[in-house]
C-alpha cells in the first residue's frame, strides 16, 4: 500500500518546491470574472497589437488634410457615383472611425474595396487584422464576426491573425461556441493554424466542456500531430484540463506526458489533479492525499487562485506566472514569505 502511494506523495512534496496553484476548476465564467481581476484574454499585445494600432490613429487623425467629418463624406460620395476605392483611402477610413455609426460607412467601404480588388494582388499588406483590431477597440465582435462568415468577403481575412483576434474578442466575452464558430470557418477555409490558434481552440473547448469539444480538441490534437505541427505546453494544459473536467483521466495522463518541460504552475497542478482523480476511488490512498494537501493548505502553501483563472491568464514573460502571487502570506511560525504555489480547490 505504501510503494503505491509513493508517486502522488512525490508530486506532493515536489510541488512544496516548485511555485505551483485550485485544481481543476470548473469551466464556466470564472476565467471572466476571475479573482485575479484582470480581464481574461488569450493572445499577447505582440499578437493583437491594439496599443501600436491606437498609436497609428492619432497619427493618421492628426495627419488628415481637412477634417474626419470631409473626408467621410468624400467616400460616401465615391460609394454612390461607383467610384474605385483606393488602398490608402481604406486604411484611413479603418484608423478614423471611433463609433459604431462610423463603423456602419466602414463596412460598406470594405464590402465595394473587396469586390473591386478580390482577384487583385496587394501585396502583403492584409486588411483583415486592421479590421479585427478596429473591433477589438470598439467591443464590435458581433460585427466581426458576421463580416468573417460572409461568403461575399471570403479572401479578405485571408490571415491566421483575423480569426485568432476575432477568436479572443469572443472568448473575453464568453462567447464561447460564437469562438467556435470562427474555428470552423477557419478550418473550413484551409487556413494554416498558428500556435496561438491551437491555444484558443484548446482553451474554447476546455470552456465548453461538452463531450462533443473534447471530441474536436482530440481531433484537432491528433491532426496536429500528425502535420509534425508542435503544439505548446499552454495549449496542451488547456486539453489536458479539458479531459479531467470529462472525467476521461487516462486521456489526461496521456496527453500530459506529450508536455515538455512540464515543470510551471499549471502543470504541476494539473499533474496533481491527475493524481486525486486515480485515488478518489481508493479510500485509502485518497485518505493520505488529503491529509497532506490539508498539511500544505493549513501552512499557508495554497492560494486561492483558481486553475482555470491560472490556465486563462496571458503571460507577458517567463515570470509572469510569478506576478499572480505578488501577495505572499507570511508564515505563523516563521514570520517569513511563505511560496504560495498550490491550488485551494
Amino acid at each position: 500500500m505504501a510503494a503505491a502511494y509513493q508517486p502522488s506523495e512525490r508530486i506532493l512534496l515536489r510541488t512544496q518546491r516548485s511555485w505551483v496553484h485550485p485544481l481543476v476548476g470548473g469551466s464556466g465564467s470564472t476565467c471572466y470574472r476571475c479573482p485575479l481581476g484582470a480581464k481574461r484574454h488569450l493572445l499577447t499585445e505582440n499578437i493583437v497589437k491594439l496599443k501600436e494600432f491606437q498609436h497609428k490613429k492619432v497619427a493618421i487623425a492628426h495627419n488628415l488634410p481637412g477634417t474626419k467629418e470631409t473626408y467621410f463624406k468624400n467616400l460616401e460620395e465615391k460609394l454612390i457615383q461607383n467610384q474605385l476605392i483606393f488602398k490608402e483611402e481604406l486604411k484611413n477610413l479603418l484608423h478614423l472611425c471611433d463609433s459604431r455609426a462610423d463603423m456602419q460607412l466602414a463596412k460598406s467601404v470594405v464590402y465595394r474595396y473587396h469586390a473591386e480588388n478580390r482577384n487583385v494582388n496587394l501585396g502583403e499588406y492584409k486588411f483583415g487584422p486592421l479590421f479585427m483590431r478596429l473591433c477589438y477597440e470598439l467591443d464590435l465582435e458581433e460585427a466581426a464576426l458576421e463580416l468573417i462568415k460572409d461568403q461575399h468577403l471570403q479572401g479578405f481575412f485571408s490571415d491566421a491573425t483575423s480569426f485568432n483576434i476575432l477568436m479572443d474578442m469572443l472568448f473575453i466575452k464568453g462567447k464561447y461556441q460564437s469562438a467556435l464558430e470562427v474555428l470552423i470557418q477557419m478550418k473550413n477555409q484551409d487556413m494554416k493554424f498558428t500556435k496561438d490558434t491551437y491555444v484558443l481552440a484548446f482553451a474554447i473547448c476546455y470552456k465548453l466542456n461538452s463531450p462533443e469539444s473534447l471530441k474536436i480538441c482530440t481531433t484537432l490534437r491528433e491532426e496536429a500531430l500528425i502535420k509534425g505541427e508542435i503544439l505548446t505546453r499552454r495549449a496542451l494544459c488547456f486539453a489536458v484540463a479539458l479531459a479531467l473536467n470529462q472525467n476521461q483521466v487516462a486521456k489526461a495522463m496521456s496527453i500530459f506526458s506529450q508536455i515538455m518541460n512540464p515543470e510551471n504552475i499549471p502543470c504541476i497542478n494539473l499533474n496533481l489533479a491527475s493524481v486525486r482523480e486515480k485515488v478518489k476511488d481508493l479510500p485509502g490512498l485518497r485518505a493520505q492525499f488529503d491529509e497532506l494537501y490539508g498539511k500544505l493548505h493549513t501552512s499557508g502553501q495554497v492560494t486561492t487562485h483558481t486553475l482555470d483563472a491560472m490556465l486563462c491568464h496571458t503571460p507577458r514573460d517567463k515570470t509572469s506566472y510569478m506576478d499572480l502571487l505578488n501577495k505572499r502570506p507570511v508564515s505563523r511560525q516563521t514570520f517569513q514569505p511563505l511560496s504560495q504555489a498550490l491550488l485551494a480547490e
